[in-house]
């Protein structure tokens, strides 16, 4: 977290998860014009041999650095130290790189900036962070859109990617990074861009919903613990009204913490009695958000510290 608070994200060329992109787009390709069973077939394929080599590189550079931790105590050699430290600061370099906390943080930051320049200028600076159509939005239903996105990839960029890490290393933090991209790029119902993604993404699609799934209503727990407390059974019948199994968790959990009204045109209106979103909101759900991150931080130390324990009894 703290490389992700100076740097921000690595440079595109040197970025783990765009190099899965490019993976997953140039399997794309492939997968996407067969009929709907090989579709769906190539596109499991492409996923499994995707994540089999994702989590095996990972888990091999965290073996190695394991290793050379290990190898101080019987050789602490200079080299042995500086090896040891540099793969250290690499697979917390890797780490990093599967999360996303600073530039969530600042592109929804950005569209509430640009909404005060114009309403034209926030639809514009939200379509660079959602998929739906902005063009026809109202100031507040582009406000609405970006703290939902905010509240969603809270889950996807920080919460999960830490979650799977504190329970199997770096291999599960990568791992699920490659689900969620994979999702993000195949996982579609209907056409996208005048290709029909339903089958060639349905094993995608369905990964993500599993690997989410917890993660996503630990986020909503986090929300409801930094927020003072809400009605929980409120939000277990809000979080459902979304299509999505998870998405809706940390979204309804925003909408009544901050207590207002979130949805999607025409698919979905979350916490329908709250009122309007103001430019103030915007600030407030940065600042829960930023306080599920540190309480996050925290809950994972201690249950890593926790796992160590346990084990080495």
């Amino acid at each position: 977290m703290g490389i992700d608070h100076r740097f921000g994200e690595p440079p595109a060329a040197f970025h783990p998860v765009v190099w899965m992109g490019k993976y997953l787009q140039a399997c794309g390709r492939l997968t996407v014009c067969y009929a709907p069973a090989l579709a769906f077939v190539l596109g499991s394929l492409a996923w499994c041999v995707g994540a089999v080599t994702v989590g095996a590189l990972a888990w091999g550079l965290q073996a190695l650095s394991f290793s050379s931790l290990a190898g101080w105590t019987t050789q602490p050699a200079l080299t042995s130290i500086v090896v040891g430290v540099s793969l250290l600061l690499l697979m917390a370099w890797l780490l990093k790189a599967m999360l996303s906390w600073r530039m969530l943080r600042d592109e929804v930051a950005a569209v509430e900036s640009a909404l005060q320049q114009s309403l034209q200028a926030g639809r514009q600076r939200l379509a660079m962070l959602v998929s739906r159509d902005t063009a026809n939005l109202s100031e507040s239903e582009v406000r609405e859109s970006a703290i939902e996105s905010l509240a969603e990839n809270l889950n996807d960029s920080v919460v999960a990617p830490l979650f799977w890490f504190v329970l199997f290393g770096l291999p599960g933090a990568a791992v699920y990074r490659f689900a969620n991209t994979a999702d993000a790029m195949w996982g579609y119902r209907g056409l996208r861009d005048g290709v029909h993604w339903e089958w060639a993404g349905k094993w995608a699609a369905r990964a993500d919903d599993v690997l989410s799934w917890l993660p996503a209503r630990i986020t909503a727990l986090l929300l409801w613990l930094v927020a003072g407390g809400f009605e929980l059974q409120t939000l277990a019948l809000e979080a459902r009204k979304t299509p999505s199994p998870n998405s809706g968790w940390p979204m309804a959990a925003m909408a009544l913490a901050l207590g207002v009204r979130l949805g999607k045109p025409g698919v979905y209106v979350l916490h329908q009695a709250g009122r309007s979103t103001r430019p103030a909101d915007t600030a407030s759900a940065q600042k829960f958000a930023s306080k599920v991150v540190a309480a996050q931080v925290l809950f994972a130390q201690a249950a890593i510290i926790l796992i160590a324990t346990v084990r080495f009894l």
